[in-house]
């Protein structure tokens, strides 16, 4: 069966993180997770890392609200080194946000997937995949 080889959490929600990974671990579809507290450490990670394929996540959930750089700054920051990156990553903001101007936002975001309103479910995690893998 074939799986997502990195996935990656950007979110400064400690709970959201371990809860999210424990789902991602039970789809046994992703072989290895990274975390991220806010959007400037996962930054800087993509940009030590853009030329270690490997190391570069398939797909990445991220945070709207997060201290140091929230995720609309992430999303301009990685549309700068997007073109370098030498594989498709797939992004998904993931909000509590239920705001229309943060959904409209993020749907002119060519680089953004889609918009999953937290909280996630198994079922939501597990239709994402299949998605993505498919």
């Amino acid at each position: 069966m074939k799986k997502i080889n990195t996935f990656c959490i950007v979110d400064d929600d400690d709970i959201y993180q371990l809860t999210t990974s424990i789902m991602l671990k039970k789809t046994d579809l992703v072989n290895k997770i990274i975390l991220f507290s806010n959007g400037l450490k996962a930054i800087n990670f993509l940009k030590d890392e853009i030329s270690n394929v490997e190391n570069i996540p398939d797909v990445l959930f991220l945070d709207i609200n997060m201290p140091v750089m929230d995720g609309w700054e992430f999303l301009k920051e990685y549309l700068l080194i997007k073109p370098m990156i030498p594989k498709t990553v797939v992004i998904y903001m993931v909000s509590s946000s239920v705001d229309e101007r943060d959904v409209l936002k993020a749907k002119g975001i060519s680089a953004l997937s889609g918009y999953i309103v937290k909280p996630i479910s198994s079922q939501n995690i597990k239709e994402v995949i299949l998605e993505i893998l498919n």
